[in-house]
């Protein structure tokens, strides 16, 4: 069986719903052109992403709307039923506790709405982090399943999500150009590349593309992929977010870990390619998932003393020697 899948990269804008719905809508439109029937976006891309850490409560829950009750996912479902698509997309959900969430929306083409809330959400000390994983049916005769930016840096949720039995992992990300504590892992872009993208296009390619982007996403990406037996739909943010600069590089990996297809070009972009799903039977991960012993992995399911909220893991200055 091919599926064909495409995913996105686009600069939001900060705060603007319609305008980054009218992006989307934009970007359906020309997938369905092309036949494509399953499309991602980036995390939060419908609310902007990276000004939200400097809102107050009150101003992100003016973003925040019900899912799936909200115009947002409304808007994401009209659209999946016009082209027969499965559309997934990034917003600021409001729970009916009053709860606020980054959470992912993915419509169906017959009117149902799936939802996953960032497991490890830091962006603001006003918002929760969800407490479960995504993984269900869709009209692809294939299991999809959810993890957010964060989500996926973290090898235990990818292999829950491949045993909960995902064939199809959706990557929404707005990552890159990252002022990472890690000294080794991306790095802040000076926004002044950006804005000189017309002129010195070359140095923001080389951006992009280099250890604080592409290079980056290379050392694990593909292993997710390959070690748990997922294609992957890595979708992200393109452009100044902020003061940051998003690197896109959105693509699409096989079960395998190899790079089916990916965007070359640090602008607004759409990438499509055919999925073979046979590749799933006997791909590597799955054959040496099937060797897990289980009863070995009790480890992980332990706290071992330095464990921190997420957003005191990503803001943290402490050692990782460090006990909490």
């Amino acid at each position: 069986m091919i599926i064909r899948a495409a995913t996105v990269q686009f600069q939001h804008a900060p705060g603007d719903k319609n305008a980054n719905l009218a992006s989307v809508a934009k970007f359906v439109e020309s997938a369905a052109e092309q036949g494509v029937r399953l499309i991602t976006f980036p995390e939060m891309c419908l609310s902007g992403y990276w000004h939200v850490r400097n809102l107050d409560h009150d101003a992100i829950d003016a973003l925040a709307e019900e899912v799936p009750g909200g115009s947002s996912t409304a808007a994401l479902v009209q659209l999946a039923e016009k082209y027969q698509m499965i559309i997934g997309a990034g917003l600021i959900e409001r729970a009916s506790d009053g709860q606020l969430y980054n959470t992912y929306v993915v419509a169906m083409p017959d009117g149902n709405v799936h939802a996953h809330r960032k497991l490890h959400c830091f962006i603001s000390p006003h918002m929760s982090s969800g407490d479960r994983y995504s993984v269900f049916n869709s009209p692809l005769d294939c299991k999809l399943g959810v993890l957010i930016c964060w989500d996926n840096n973290l090898v235990e949720n990818a292999r829950a999500t491949a045993l909960l039995g995902a064939d199809i992992l959706l990557a929404p990300h707005q990552t890159g150009g990252t002022a990472s504590r890690s000294p080794h892992a991306m790095g802040r872009i000076d926004p002044d590349v950006w804005h000189a993208r017309d002129t010195d296009p070359e140095r923001l390619a080389a951006e992009v593309n280099g250890p604080k982007g592409r290079e980056w996403l290379l050392r694990w990406l593909p292993a997710r992929a390959h070690d748990n037996g997922m294609f992957i739909l890595f979708s992200n943010g393109i452009g100044l977010d902020d003061d940051e600069v998003r690197t896109g590089n959105a693509m699409i990996l096989d079960c395998y870990g190899r790079i089916v297809a990916e965007v070359g070009e640090p602008k607004d972009a759409i990438v499509v390619a055919d999925l073979d799903m046979s590749l799933l039977d006997k791909c590597t991960g799955r054959r040496w998932i099937r060797g897990r012993r289980p009863e070995l992995y009790g480890i992980l399911t332990e706290k071992q003393g330095g464990e921190l909220s997420p957003r005191e893991a990503r803001f943290s200055e402490a050692s990782t020697e460090e006990k909490s």
